[in-house]
């Protein structure tokens, strides 16, 4: 018994340090994107090439055209005008004054003029729209953001679904390697009598089972990995290397989503909405010229088609916007609440998410414990069948149900590492981090 104790510990040794010899290969900065990718590398090539990626730059392009049109309401504004009228009465004066003709003007009279009026002060509408610009194009490029982020979870899920296949792949070999060790041992006994032929047949078409699972893992892996690599980008191998990821440890819990920065320049655009609405109601000035030509000019006793021109200051107030300025600011309020209400919700049921993984992460972490424990006995197990078939004391049959029990329990084990790994990277998607 102490025997297999001491037997037990050894096995659970050289299974860490076979572990830990793996990760830090797979985990060595040595390793080129051609031979592995890491779960950051896909993050970032998935960015690169994710089509949504291209209206980041179209929503620049829109701002940047919308702010020039807006700084050229400074520029001088040119307009001409034209006009032929027929009037019913003129302005005639009847009054007769010795040696004075006073000619009347005709009832049809024409003009053609050019307007020229520079814009002096706007109550600072101009400098506010191009910020309220600025300020939406920061939102709609947060939004896109939002959307990018969102490409974390689908690749998290192809590159572990990946690596988990690849582990399995291995897990299978080894149980492969276990049943044709065993044809080779009941073959030899068959040879001398020692073993019936059925036995070696039971093992042979175990063989042939664990072939047809390979298949079906590496055909699996196969689908994940052009799925992956469609999302990359990159033409990934069938056997190509993924770096297992090192999720990180010290765990605070601090929330950084892009979802938090989007509500943050939503309430900043509604504070821009604010002061365009105060602009609004403040007064405009410009100055003008204005030249013309036309029956009568200026001097409207004097009917011919003569040249004119008049200049100016124009000082324009609308009180209109008075009538509505204090509902439009109770509507911005409005938002404002709506909007720090979405932000509470969502914090809310995000620590809520982050709580419920964080107990996952820490129920996995048990149960990888007690399978390297329970891994460790099968192990023993296996061996001591291994050594009572070659004496040919236990059948095929019983030495692939203890086959079969520690492929079980290496499947658990590695299916609950995977799940670890992946309730971390989970935790970090979901935290932002």
């Amino acid at each position: 018994m102490q025997q297999m104790i001491i037997s037990s510990k050894g096995i659970m040794r050289r299974l860490f340090f076979a572990l830990a010899a793996s990760f830090f290969l797979l985990s060595a900065p040595g390793f080129s994107f051609g031979q592995s990718l890491s779960l950051q590398q896909a993050y970032d090539l998935a960015r690169q090439h994710y089509p949504l990626l291209v209206q980041k730059g179209l929503i620049e392009q829109t701002t940047a055209l919308s702010i020039d049109n807006i700084r050229k309401r400074w520029f001088p504004q040119l307009s001409f005008n034209g006009q032929a009228t027929y009037q019913s009465d003129v302005t005639a004066v009847d009054i007769s004054f010795p040696g004075v003709n006073i000619i009347p003007p005709d009832k049809d009279q024409y003009k053609l003029t050019a307007d020229i009026s520079q814009l002096v002060y706007d109550g600072g509408m101009t400098r506010e729209q191009k910020a309220l610009q600025q300020f939406s194009a920061t939102v709609a490029g947060q939004q896109v953001e939002l959307d990018l982020y969102r490409l974390k979870e689908r690749i998290n899920e192809l590159f572990l679904g990946a690596l988990f296949l690849d582990e399995q792949i291995k897990l299978s070999g080894l149980i492969k390697q276990d049943i044709l060790t065993g044809i080779k041992t009941v073959g030899a006994l068959t040879q001398h009598g020692a073993a019936f032929r059925s036995d070696l047949q039971a093992l042979q078409a175990e063989a042939i089972r664990a072939d047809q699972r390979l298949t079906e893992l590496r055909a699996a892996k196969k689908a994940l990995m052009d799925m992956l690599g469609l999302l990359v980008n990159r033409d990934l191998p069938e056997d190509g290397s993924l770096e297992i990821p090192v999720p990180v440890e010290d765990i605070d819990g601090e929330i950084s989503r892009p979802e938090i920065k989007l509500f943050s320049d939503q309430s900043a655009l509604l504070g821009q909405q604010l002061r365009i609405i105060r602009a609004r109601t403040l007064p405009k000035t410009s100055l003008f010229v204005q030249g013309g030509y036309g029956r009568p000019g200026l001097n409207m006793l004097k009917n011919e088609f003569d040249l004119f021109y008049i200049g100016g200051i124009r000082f324009n107030w609308s009180l209109g916007e008075l009538y509505t300025q204090k509902n439009d600011r109770r509507l911005v309020t409005v938002n404002r609440h709506t909007i720090d209400v979405q932000k509470q919700t969502f914090l809310l049921n995000t620590r809520l998410q982050l709580v419920q993984q964080r107990a996952e992460i820490d129920k996995l972490s048990q149960l990888i414990a007690s399978d390297s424990l329970i891994l460790a006995l099968r192990e023993s197990i296996k061996a001591a069948a291994m050594a009572r078939l070659e004496n040919g004391v236990i059948t095929a049959n019983d030495y692939l149900r203890e086959i079969n029990a520690e492929d079980q329990s290496r499947q658990n084990l590695a299916m609950h590492q995977i799940q670890l790994l992946q309730a971390r990277i989970h935790y970090q998607t979901i935290s932002g981090n």
